[in-house]
C-alpha cells in the first residue's frame, strides 16, 4: 500500500519526498526539514551518489504508487529539492 492515499495531496507528497531522502540517504530529520525549494541535492549532498539515486527512485515509486521511466530521469531532476517534489507531484497526479 502506498504512503499517499490521495494523489492531490501536495503537502503529503512533499512530506513523502522528505521521508524518502531521510530514510534512503540516512539524513537527519532536522536536516531534511530544513530543505526548501532551492536546496541543492546532487553534488551538494555527499550521500546522494549514483547508487543512492536508484534507491531514491525505487522508494518514491513504492511510497507514492507511481512508475518512473528511465527516460524521465536526468540531472535536472536531482538539481534541487523543488525539482524533485515537482516531479513527484506531477507523477502522482498523472
Amino acid at each position: 500500500m502506498s504512503e499517499i492515499q490521495t494523489s492531490g495531496a501536495s503537502d503529503a507528497i512533499e512530506t513523502v519526498v522528505r521521508h524518502v531522502l531521510r530514510d534512503i540517504l540516512g539524513l537527519s530529520e532536522a536536516q531534511v526539514a530544513g530543505f526548501d525549494r532551492d536546496t541543492e541535492l546532487f553534488g551538494a549532498l555527499p550521500e546522494l551518489d549514483s547508487m543512492a539515486v536508484a534507491g531514491l527512485l525505487t522508494e518514491m515509486e513504492d511510497r507514492l504508487g507511481i512508475l518512473i521511466e528511465d527516460d524521465e530521469v536526468d540531472g535536472e531532476l536531482f538539481e534541487n529539492f523543488g525539482n524533485l517534489v515537482d516531479f513527484a507531484r506531477a507523477k502522482a497526479a498523472a
